[in-house]
């Protein structure tokens, strides 16, 4: 929770990254302070004329952003000889400022051979004819601008100012506390985003709104880069070529200070379509067939390094985005990609004249590319290596310490928030839920991958936020500590919308991208969630509908001036996605129905066509009303109907079936936990067990079979069934629902079996008359199981499952203990090993350790399955292996990565494809309870790096569902 002093501190400090600023700016123009701005005037600029163009240019953006808080630019002043004045400059850039550290009228100390740190500070007369001055200095031209934005951004003007309509509050006063204000380097150097599987979005707005993707809109790109203090792009690449589709693109970015790359498959600062519009040679792609042509291809790349801050990609893939052509093998392969490097980087010394140690490079460990690292292929040490994530987030390997000690290239990441790809596509909305990416992220910082990370973010909008997350983490990991995401969430929240309905906003935000975690929308299909087993179906949709009413209740009470922010941000993606989890809910219920020959069948077939339609109208609202269609086409994404990894062209609605409806009036009967419906179907209907220390309930629908309104009558055979009638899942209006419950003072301890009838109330016969019997079995604990029983995990029979945060117990060892990631995958809280490098500790009993109290009603064999991240092997020497034992019995140790299951776990295996759309994994493990009653369970750490979110318990065979059974303390 915040405290009061947190949410002081939070409505003071806009910036969510470190900032030296937090709680020195003030709108009140009380106290003692520089006056930045006041009484309808701001102080003027000072930027001089030999600083870097990018400098320049951004004392211009806050010039106007003074102006956006208090509707007067900040005027731009030739000369430094104002009175009062806002002075910057870089060191060895400016001569002003050069001349105040010399003279020590500033401390520039920690700044001198610093990477892109600044300082900000108040001083008192400066220079002749100035009285006052804010001073901003850089320790290099990206330092300069940091510290301008900085500024910007703490008085008041969000990053997405431009990006996202995020309205700018009107002050009447901005004023700093006196003081020196430093900020040191980013924990990650290089920092960045690569716009990608841009078609059919950002192509047609772009189109639309710029003429194609060039200098007009990589200028939006770029200043939204440095406002959230990242350095580092690969550009879009589909259909585009950076360097050559717009000749201003290259001099823009170097002059903005981006540093340009290009994507995991376009080496030596070249595009794909740059080789593809030419085909030079005899047009292959190939190293081995073609050489002189691709070396010439390279050579004119590797003279755009001489002149600008670019990091080159190395190597060589496929024609595109695909595979290398095998020479013939893999020993030849790795023999022609160290030519390849070798000659590329030669052509860089030869065309630059630089060092090649001078000389940013990368190559980049994408899907295929690694296994050429894994066997032996050999890369200079200067060249940094760029690990790939699985396509969904997973990090797939990380540096050992020996590869740490050894590489002066350090390490990267290339991460996904967006996927055109295997093992599916992704990209449409946000799926990026903050403890995950933090989760990853973390991983990557303490094993020291900290030299480049990059993210695919798709069209750029709508990942706002994990892109804004993303970055900070980079630039400073502990602004988003694990125990502080929901702080930052709610800072941000306060940044772009206000104080007033911050928290509420943050669990908002948090909460789509959770839900969406669970299963992206792109993979959500009619049959993911259970309509039978644990109401699963009908709690998914009763979470979005929740979240929805949230949502749009907030956006009643926000003034218009937000409302377009809010949309986009917040209202859009909720209301999409809970659309299309009630349509796809609905054309399950559409197919069950029909199965049950359920009248309402063609009611639900209505309600599917028309959430389609309402998908498109949510659509529409975005690209065409928003801020009079500033954002056309950016929604055009198709989403609905993948039947492949690939997006179709059209959304497809779900099929759904209709029923030729008799003339009768008939009915029909459902029961919990079948699919089946009643007359009809060869065997009885059962209720699931009711066990009165777990599943106290259940229920039974009837509904009509025909055109004719039914009377139905439900008769239970003792008065310990107690019936109650409720609305059914359904859109139905006849459909009914009658909760099913158990007065477990009238039962006695034990097995007790019962029936409720259903009939139409013509015992005496006829055409019509209609029966059907339904048994209820239900099992009461004893008073002496129900003691044993209280605060425990369990059930008298059937599955259940344990959240993993929900220990009794939590055994650290050696320094190493199991620790909570709040709101992370399925539960309120998963268990992960810290410091995340700990060593692997073969000995589970001496291992850190989580006990969980545990009571079964039914002694055998157990499976508990365990509910993991679907993490992969990040170093090389873990295993990733948990341990668990029922009492005193013998640990049972599950390892992942066999050699017999390592093909299959690993990136594009069968398992890891299933894991990859669950976003889990199962660690499956048999133990035998000998006697029934009170156990302890203890789960303990073999290998970190694994996230532990629950443990489902059970004998026979779970009921099928897509989360298990719900968790619940016995006596809770």
């Amino acid at each position: 929770m915040l405290s009061r002093r947190n949410l002081l501190s939070g409505s003071l400090a806009a910036a969510l990254a470190a900032s030296p600023l937090r709680a020195a700016v003030r709108f009140d123009g009380k106290g003692q302070g520089f006056e930045l701005a006041g009484q309808g005037q701001a102080v003027p600029l000072f930027v001089d004329a030999s600083d870097f163009a990018g400098v320049i240019r951004a004392t211009h953006d806050l010039s106007a952003d003074i102006g956006r808080v208090t509707g007067v630019d900040a005027p731009l002043s030739p000369t430094a000889d104002k009175g009062r004045m806002v002075l910057i400059g870089t060191l060895g850039h400016s001569p002003l400022i050069d001349r105040l550290a010399d003279s020590g009228k500033i401390d520039v100390a920690p700044l001198r051979g610093k990477w892109e740190s600044y300082t900000i500070q108040t001083i008192a007369n400066p220079a002749p004819g100035i009285s006052e001055a804010l001073v901003i200095v850089g320790s290099d031209k990206r330092g300069t601008i940091y510290g301008i934005y900085d500024l910007s951004q703490n008085i008041g003007v969000s990053p997405w100012y431009w990006w996202a309509d995020v309205p700018v509050m009107k002050r009447d006063h901005i004023q700093l506390s006196y003081g020196r204000y430093f900020q040191g380097e980013p924990a990650v150097k290089y920092r960045g985003i690569f716009l990608n599987n841009e078609a059919p979005c950002l192509s047609a707005w772009t189109a639309e709104k710029f003429g194609g993707i060039n200098a007009a809109f990589y200028k939006n790109v770029f200043e939204l880069l440095l406002r959230l203090r990242a350095n580092y792009l690969w550009p879009a690449m589909w259909n585009n070529a950076f360097n050559e589709d717009d000749p201003l693109n290259g001099p823009l970015a170097d002059e903005y200070g981006i540093v340009m790359g290009t994507s995991h498959h376009e080496p030596m600062n070249r595009a794909h379509k740059e080789w593809t519009r030419r085909r030079p040679g005899n047009g292959e792609w190939n190293y081995a067939t073609n050489r002189p042509a691709v070396q010439q291809f390279f050579r004119e790349g590797a003279k755009r390094s001489k002149d600008r801050e670019l990091l080159v990609t190395m190597g060589m893939r496929g024609d595109g985005d695909v595979a290398l052509e095998s020479t013939g093998g893999i020993t030849s392969d790795i023999a022609l990609l160290e030519t390849i490097i070798a000659d590329q980087r030669q052509l860089l010394v030869e065309e630059t004249g630089k060092r090649i140690e001078d000389i940013p490079q990368v190559w980049v460990l994408f899907t295929e590319v690694q296994k050429y690292y894994d066997a032996g292929l050999k890369v200079p040490d200067d060249v940094t290596l760029m690990f790939a994530d699985d396509n969904v987030g997973y990090i797939r390997r990380l540096p050992t310490a020996q590869e740490r000690a050894t590489r002066t290239g350090g390490f990267g990441i290339y991460h996904h928030m967006d996927m055109n790809g295997g093992p599916y596509s992704y990209k449409w909305i946000n799926t990026n839920p903050f403890p995950k990416i933090w989760e990853q992220m973390n991983l990557a910082l303490t094993y020291g991958a900290d030299r480049i990370w990059i993210t695919n973010i798709g069209d750029l909008k709508p990942l706002e936020l994990p892109i804004e997350f993303f970055l900070t983490m980079a630039w400073d990991p502990k602004a988003v500590s694990k125990d502080r995401i929901a702080e930052w969430t709610q800072i941000w929240a306060a940044r772009e919308f206000g104080q007033a309905h911050a928290q509420e906003i943050a669990t908002l935000v948090s909460r789509y991208a959770k839900y969406n975690a669970w299963r992206k929308p792109e993979q959500l299909r009619p049959d993911t969630y259970s309509l039978e087993n644990f109401d699963e179906a009908e709690r998914m949709v009763a979470l979005w509908l929740d979240l929805r009413s949230r949502a749009e209740a907030i956006n009643d009470k926000l003034p218009e001036t937000h409302k377009a922010a809010y949309y986009q941000l917040v209202l859009h993606p909720i209301r999409g996605c809970c659309n299309l989890t009630q349509m796809q809910v609905a054309a399950a219920r559409n197919k069950r129905f029909a199965e049950q020959a359920r009248a309402s069948t063609n009611e639900e077939a209505q309600e599917v066509k028309r959430l389609f339609a309402q998908a498109h109208a949510i659509r529409d609202t975005y690209n065409h009303d928003l801020s009079d269609g500033k954002w056309n086409h950016l929604m055009d994404q198709p989403y609905i109907g993948y039947f492949d990894w690939y997006q179709p062209v059209q959304d497809i609605c779900p099929p759904v079936s209709a029923l030729d409806l008799p003339d009768t009036a008939q009915f029909g009967v459902a029961v919990e936990g079948a699919r089946q419906g009643w007359p009809g179907y060869y065997l009885p209907p059962n209720l699931p067990i009711l066990d009165s220390l777990y599943r106290p309930s259940s229920w039974i629908e009837t509904f009509p079979r025909g055109k004719r309104p039914v009377e139905i009558q439900l008769v239970a055979s003792d008065p310990w069934i107690i019936l109650k009638q409720d609305k059914a899942f359904s859109v139905g209006k006849a459909d009914r629902r009658h909760r099913v419950e158990i007065d477990w003072r009238k039962l006695p301890p034990g097995r007790s079996t019962g029936t409720v009838k259903i009939s139409n109330g013509r015992d005496g016969g006829g055409a019509e008359a209609q029966s059907v019997t339904v048994t209820v079995t239900a099992i009461r604990a004893s008073a002496e199981e129900e003691r044993a029983a209280k605060g425990c995990w369990g059930s008298l029979v059937g599955a259940f499952s344990i959240p993993a945060s929900d220990y009794a117990r939590n055994i650290p060892a050696a320094g190493v203990q199991w620790e909570p990631i709040p709101d992370y995958g399925r539960v309120d809280a998963a268990m992960s090993i810290f410091p995340v490098d700990a060593a692997s500790m073969p000995d589970p009993q001496r291992a850190p350790r989580l006990e969980y109290p545990l009571f079964v009603g039914e002694a055998g064999e157990w499976t508990f399955d365990l509910v993991t991240a679907p993490t992969l092997k990040v170093n090389p020497d873990h295993a990733l292996s948990l341990a668990l034992w029922v009492d005193d019995g013998p640990p049972q140790v599950v390892t992942v990565f066999t050699p017999e299951k390592r093909e299959s776990e690993e990136f594009l295996g069968k398992a890891s494809e299933i894991n990859a759309r669950n976003d889990m994994r199962i660690m499956r493990f048999k133990a035998a309870i000998a006697t029934p009653g009170r156990h302890v369970l203890t789960i303990a750490m073999v290998d970190p790096t694994i996230v532990l979110q629950s443990i489902v318990a059970y004998r026979d065979a779970l009921p099928a569902s897509y989360f298990g059974p719900p968790a619940k303390r016995i006596g809770a």
